[in-house]
């Protein structure tokens, strides 16, 4: 596949997110049913977040959106893309999604995955407030509020009352939680939940040592757990005491050790929701290996393991992206910017457009 400029791929994102979260049908909902009058359709329940077949999805779709316009203003669908967050990320609308989570019934919706999106998304706007104060993000962030602030309220008390961290490849899986929970504590100066976080990190993964690379990855995973681990603990460690830990987490870094977490997944059954899954792990690992890639020193032969590790699995993911079955299109591109934007080492998303310097696509 021909590498395509930063614009063109912003502009493709943008379309698929608009397309995404226009789109009520099909949609699996997260919804118990204490009465017959619960049973709603995906609007009524979710005035913000009904669009890209699911509740999550929809919530990082919306990150998509605000995401490409605080890195490339001029885009064509940038007017359009905002009158839809101007409508969306309403008061009231949100205030009806907030009320929503309060329900005792939903304590445990989209826990912990979705929520995490939300902080994210919350995240993204916030810091685009603080670089551009008269820009729209404030208002966004402002209507966003009141829902992140329930929402973080909820993922303190699961982590206060969570014995042992989920490691699963998919939705439940602690580190990934954490980590963009770590970005909207760091972008709104919550200082209590991030030092929560850390301390909980610390507690779950920092004895933790002989990773086991080769029970990777399950068939449906979307995630990498132990890659996840990795970068989530470069947040949490100061540097030396990360490396030590790296050190005794993944003591091999030989093609043979790795060879599991090295090579882009197969994905043959794309048209499967979870089956599908595997598109999105390839696009996860390449963000989890950029930001190892950062984390290393220029010298370290183990950073040039981390950069062609993420190269590869950008080549083999992103012709799927934003195109394909509806499968992943609802979803895909999200993880995709993810790994093209990049993370440095103190969790911060790169501000300026993505580059594929890396990827080597052509």
């Amino acid at each position: 596949m021909e590498a395509l400029p930063d614009q063109v791929l912003a502009e493709a994102f943008a379309r698929t997110a608009l397309e995404n979260l226009r789109r009520e049908y099909p949609n699996k909902p997260d919804h118990v049913l204490e009465s017959a009058k619960d049973a709603e359709t995906p609007r009524a329940l979710h005035p913000v977040f009904y669009g890209s077949y699911d509740w999550h999805s929809a919530v990082h779709m919306h990150w998509l959106l605000v995401a490409l316009l605080r890195r490339f203003p001029g885009l064509a669908a940038a007017p359009e893309a905002s009158a839809l967050l101007d409508r969306n990320l309403d008061a009231r609308l949100v205030a009806a999604e907030a009320d929503y989570l309060r329900r005792p019934s939903a304590a445990c919706f989209e826990r912990p995955y979705g929520w995490a999106w939300l902080l994210k998304l919350s995240a993204e706007t916030a810091a685009w407030a603080h670089e551009a104060p008269n820009g729209p993000a404030g208002r966004w962030q402002q209507g966003l509020a009141p829902l992140a602030d329930v929402v973080a309220q909820r993922l303190r008390e699961y982590l206060l009352r969570l014995a042992w961290p989920v490691r699963s490849g998919v939705h439940g899986n602690t580190a990934f939680a954490l980590d963009l929970a770590l970005d909207w504590a760091g972008a709104t100066d919550e200082t209590g939940l991030g030092e929560l976080i850390r301390g909980r990190a610390l507690a779950w993964f920092g004895g933790d040592r002989g990773c086991p690379v080769a029970y990777e990855p399950g068939g449906e995973d979307f995630l990498p757990p132990g890659l996840l681990e990795a970068v989530l603990m470069r947040r949490v460690l100061g540097h030396r005491a990360w490396g030590e830990w790296l050190d005794r987490f993944l003591p091999d870094w030989s093609a043979q050790a790795l060879g599991n977490w090295l090579a882009p997944v197969r994905v043959e059954h794309p048209g499967d929701p979870r089956l599908a899954h595997l598109d999105g792990l390839n696009l996860s690992r390449a963000w989890c290996w950029r930001r190892l890639a950062a984390a290393l020193p220029a010298a370290d032969p183990r950073r040039a393991v981390a950069i062609e590790a993420a190269r590869r699995h950008l080549a083999a993911a992103l012709p799927c992206v934003p195109g394909g079955d509806y499968a992943g299109r609802h979803w895909l591109a999200s993880f995709a910017l993810l790994a093209l934007i990049g993370t440095g080492e103190d969790g911060a998303d790169e501000k300026s457009p993505f580059q594929l310097y890396s990827v080597g696509m052509g």
